[in-house]
């Protein structure tokens, strides 16, 4: 006997689809519905029973001659007033079992309750019956444009496509069924098709998820790029996810410890979430190749079976606890924010109640999924107040806990007892640079609100945020968080301020901190940053002028590109400060080449954040406020301008140069003399070499190959003339630096702004090779403006800028920056 055997009902049929007024029109002849048998009459003329409604269309006997557990009815409900106030649960027949040995088994079938119209309207959903449909999972990697929003649900509500189902237990499933007989009473139905249960299981599961573990046994297999399917024929699984590579010992002792873990790209180790029916036949695929498949009921019973010799499924299952958890300061004891990841020693996460387990399916997430949980690699983290709630596996749980690079993270085994509902972890302050009037803030920020950059800045203990409006072709961001003022947090420590990035594909990007109104238009000059066709209607030098008029700081972001206009602003004054948001040696290069051309450019660090796979903060700029200085907005950006501030992107820095610090000026008498310089790095991840740099070479350095917390150098260094000094730190000979695991795995590392050491009464340097290289670029931009740059028709359009010769306008700075850098040259005897 099969599991599942529909019945024949070509005796009792009596209408065809022409009964049914409105589409969907039934689907009919055999058909499978949650992975049960259903057959429909095949005759489109007459393939429903059609019982009740006004024509008083009389009852109908089904025989049936066979025992069962479960009678399965596909049904719909063709009349309707529950739109114009009827009542639910109206009376729409009676369905009774006859069993051979005289009983009658009777279910009263009711409008909402075990039958409902096709389709249903939204909110109308009956409380007893399921649709034919099963709820399931979106496409994975793509879709119609339209539902690019919705695709970050992952799923879709079921809804019927024709019938809805209904289950009549039978209590005497070893006396056969004489008989089916229905008895209409009230409006128009049909009835489509019958099926026996013969199986001691409910036909549709209502057991909630279970975790299991894949286990790809072949190698070659195991190594392909994850692409791995599971379908569940009576019963539902979620999208599988690949396991870490590494076990819960590596994981303990990554010296990397909150700071997210490497992804595994292969197929295995891998997990799913299966709900299902014991006879459910779960089927693991690669691609559209089947690999192995298995009755769910036996992985349940046995823990462990082999779908195939290519597949283990193995059931992870434990148990779970509804639990709150609470982030302390050890020092303070009070709640701490932070970011958070929970996880089994396998690697599942179980993450608070309201965030992401896989930040959008683990798949990519510019302008998507940003804001409230970050993916740095495999892991997923939550940020949260320092308090959260949600399901934790009983046994064993993994926490991975960090707050900025101030804090020590805490990653380590807890366990969840049977019944347990709290649970308290402790965070560790190793350093506090704002007691030594150090504050850290984010240059460069995009796409998260005011309010969710408060939430992060405070979980990652960052106390500024710059936060850009900007465009991207025809997408503008963050139009509405601009309100010309910085906002503050309610004890102070933490400001947002919504701002600007203005940008030109070729021309440069800009940074404007601290707009009290708009500088219009935010981009310029065509794709990626303006829409297509658009001319060169504005210059970054305009922008700065505009900027500053307002009391704001201008800084060159993700130095030195696009490096259009980066000469000409800085030889023109018009730069408060370079952004490094990699680790690497071209931008070191060319910070070097303006520091050596007598330009004191300020050095500062930021995101650049426009995913959800970037944490804000992870390159920061700390500014030194003075200890009679109120820490804010206008103050960070003022000592910002002033040089008084290193990047980082993990590790403190200090620098002194004869007891002078960062951004301050060290006068030394015309023919110089021997400095002392100290420099010390400490950290919380893995540092390898501490460098000084004069002139852009190192000239005095310390290394641990084996990585170390703590690095310090102290230096006599003989200086003859103006010079500047900086310190730097990083990995194995510092380029060599590890990476993070943010989306473009950038490297650890802290940089400082210089000391600079003047000969003399003041500090004068100049580099004829910088000022010949800042020449060419001028000469290139002035280029593109001239030969390649769109414009429109002469005097068809108002510019605005407001004037009436747009060319002379687009080369203005330029040529001023031309005049600046030949002045200086002749000044210091270097012009021919």
């Amino acid at each position: 006997m099969p599991d599942y055997q529909p019945l024949d009902l070509s005796s009792v049929y009596n209408a065809g689809v022409e009964v049914v007024p409105s589409a969907p029109v039934p689907e009919i002849g055999a058909r499978t519905y949650h992975g049960l048998p259903f057959r429909v009459g095949d005759d489109p003329a007459c393939c429903l029973l059609a019982l009740g409604g006004a024509r008083g269309r009389g009852g109908a006997s089904i025989p049936v001659g066979a025992t069962a557990r479960n009678v399965v009815f596909a049904h719909r409900l063709l009349e309707s007033d529950l739109a114009v106030g009827g009542m639910i649960g109206r009376p729409v027949a009676t369905y009774t079992l006859v069993l051979a040995d005289g009983r009658r088994i009777e279910q009263p079938v009711r409008e909402r309750f075990e039958i409902a119209t096709v389709p249903v309207p939204w909110g109308e959903l009956p409380f007893r019956a399921w649709p034919d449909q099963k709820n399931r999972l979106i496409d994975r990697y793509s879709g119609p444009w339209e539902q690019a929003g919705r695709r970050q649900t992952g799923v879709v509500q079921a809804m019927p496509a024709s019938w809805w189902l209904a289950v009549v237990p039978n209590p005497a499933p070893d006396v056969p069924i004489a008989a089916i007989e229905i008895a209409p009473s009230g409006p128009l139905f049909v009835l489509g098709a019958v099926t026996l249960g013969h199986l001691d299981e409910e036909p549709f599961p209502r057991q909630a998820n279970r975790e299991v573990k894949i286990t790809l046994t072949r190698e070659e297999d195991a190594a392909r790029p994850f692409a791995l399917d599971v379908t569940v024929d009576r019963g539902t699984a979620t999208y599988p996810y690949a396991l870490p590579a590494a076990d819960a010992e590596r994981f303990l002792a990554d010296p990397l410890r909150g700071w997210g873990e490497p992804q595994n790209p292969a197929s295995s180790p891998a997990y799913v979430e299966i709900a299902a029916s014991p006879s459910a036949t779960v089927t693991v695929k690669a691609g559209d190749e089947a690999l192995g498949a298995a009755c769910w009921g036996d992985v349940q019973r046995q823990g462990a079976v082999d779908a195939s010799p290519r597949v283990r499924l193995e059931l992870l299952d434990r148990g779970r606890n509804w639990v709150h958890t609470t982030v302390v300061d050890d020092a303070t004891g009070r709640p701490v924010p932070c970011r958070i990841h929970f996880r089994s020693p396998e690697g599942i996460p179980y993450q608070p109640h309201g965030h992401h387990n896989h930040l959008n399916g683990n798949n990519g997430t510019w302008h998507i999924d940003v804001g409230g949980d970050l993916r740095l690699g495999q892991i997923t983290y939550a940020y949260i107040d320092g308090k959260c709630q949600g399901w934790l596996p009983r046994g064993d749980v993994i926490v991975d806990v960090a707050r900025g690079f101030e804090y020590e993270p805490l990653r380590a085994r807890v366990q969840i007892a049977p019944g347990q509902r709290e649970l308290t972890l402790r965070l560790k302050r190793w350093t506090d640079m704002n007691a030594s009037r150090w504050f850290s803030g984010d240059t460069h920020v995009h796409f998260l609100s005011t309010q969710g950059a408060h939430v992060e800045a405070q979980a990652e203990d960052l106390n500024v945020v710059n936060l850009h409006l900007s465009q991207w072709g025809s997408l503008f961001t963050n139009t509405e968080e601009f309100i010309g003022r910085p906002t503050a947090s309610n004890d102070g420590k933490t400001i947002v301020y919504a701002s600007q990035e203005n940008r030109q594909h070729i021309l440069g990007h800009m940074i404007l901190l601290g707009l009290k109104a708009p500088v219009m238009p935010w981009c310029s000059d065509g794709p990626s940053e303006a829409e297509l066709g658009g001319a060169l209607e504005i210059t970054l030098a305009d922008w700065a002028d505009q900027c500053h008029a307002q009391g704001g700081h201008v800084v060159l972001p993700h130095f030195p590109q696009p490096n259009g206009s980066t000469a000409a602003l800085i030889a023109t004054g018009r730069v408060d400060a370079v952004e490094m948001t990699r680790h690497e040696l071209f931008s070191h290069a060319d910070y070097y080449r303006y520091l050596n051309g007598g330009y004191r450019v300020p050095l500062v660090g930021g995101t650049d954040k426009m995913s959800g796979d970037v944490p804000v903060g992870l390159y920061r700029t700390y500014v030194r406020i003075p200890d009679d200085r109120e820490f804010g907005y206008e103050e960070w950006c003022r000592n910002l301008a002033l040089g008084r501030t290193f990047l980082s992107s993990g590790p403190m820095l200090r620098l002194t140069v004869e007891g002078q610090t960062i951004g301050d000026t060290l006068f030394l008498p015309g023919n110089g003399g021997t400095v002392h310089v100290e420099a010390e790095a400490e950290s919380a991840l893995p540092i390898h070499r501490l460098e000084i740099v004069q002139h852009g070479r190192v000239v005095a350095s310390t290394e641990v190959a084996a990585g170390t917390r703590r690095l310090s150098l102290r230096e006599p260094l003989s200086i003859s003339s103006s010079t500047w000094l900086a310190a730097r730190v990083s990995g194995p000979g510092y380029f060599g630096s590890i990476p993070h695991r943010d989306v473009w795995q950038r490297g650890i590392f802290a940089h400082t702004s210089p000391v600079y050491v003047a000969c003399g009464q003041r500090w004068d340097v100049i580099s004829a090779e910088t000022a010949q290289y800042m020449l060419t670029m001028i000469d290139g931009a002035l280029s593109y403006i001239r030969e390649r740059a769109a414009r429109y028709e002469a005097g068809s359009v108002t510019h605005p800028h407001g004037g009436d010769d747009h060319a002379a306008y687009l080369e203005r700075p330029y040529l001023e920056a031309r005049e600046a850098i030949h002045r200086r040259l002749h000044a210091a005897g270097l012009a021919h």
